[in-house]
């Protein structure tokens, strides 16, 4: 079964006609917490070879997968997910949260920065999934008043480069991996409002998913064991 998450719904769908475009239904980013451990293991463990190297930076095998789901701190680092209209977990962006360094970090006035790693099943690739997820980091750091919002990956990361140039980050190239940077304005009585209807609609979404999720399991016939 397809893993599209941008299949339309009726609340996607009414989402989407206040933006005026009904041919394609909105993609809902929702904060991830402790109990969505497991699903975002899935995810991870789902990725091949090449999409572990280009989302890590290294081909991880699957124990240390294990080991860096387990060790997400969820009370310091914000993690976001996109859900499909099966309730699979086929977006997850982790933004991370350290103090400025110099020479890493760019010019800032602030203590800390934020870096942002991004993955996408293979199935729900080519619908802006990644660029939501971005979105929706760069507008909590933004909330957050943090002025720089870092990203590393390879330069070979195509879907990275292109959401770094589109966001208009100022990008650095060196011994085949890439830096960039985004300066972000300071919080506003509008970003916060934002970040706070989409997340609302966002949970609303994941409700309603995971409410139609468990009613097909309820009636879908068991079968007996012979």
């Amino acid at each position: 079964m397809s893993e599209n998450p941008r299949r339309p719904n009726r609340f996607t769908h009414w989402l989407a006609s206040l933006a005026g475009k009904t041919d394609r239904p909105a993609v809902l980013v929702k904060a991830l917490g402790k109990r969505d451990r497991r699903r975002m293991l899935k995810h991870f463990l789902a990725l091949d070879t090449s999409d572990r190297l280009l989302r890590f930076g290294t081909v991880l095998p699957d124990e240390q997968i294990h080991a860096y789901v387990n060790k997400i701190d969820f009370s310091r680092d914000i993690v976001f997910g996109v859900f499909s209209h099966v309730f699979q977990l086929v977006g997850v962006g982790h933004l991370a949260f350290g103090p400025a360094q110099a020479g890493r970090s760019a010019d800032t006035s602030k203590e800390r920065v934020a870096e942002f790693g991004v993955s996408v099943s293979a199935s729900a690739r080519g619908q802006g999934v990644g660029t939501r997820l971005f979105r929706r980091a760069s507008i909590h750091c933004r909330n957050s008043d943090i002025d720089t919002l870092y990203m590393q990956c390879l330069s070979t990361n195509r879907t990275m480069m292109h959401i770094a140039k589109k966001a208009g980050m100022e990008i650095k190239r060196e011994y085949g991996e890439a830096d960039a940077y985004l300066h972000l304005p300071p919080p506003s009585p509008g970003s916060v409002m934002r970040e706070a209807l989409e997340e609302q609609f966002a949970v609303i979404d994941y409700t309603v998913k995971a409410n139609a999720r468990a009613a097909v399991k309820w009636f879908t016939p068991r079968k007996r064991e012979k």
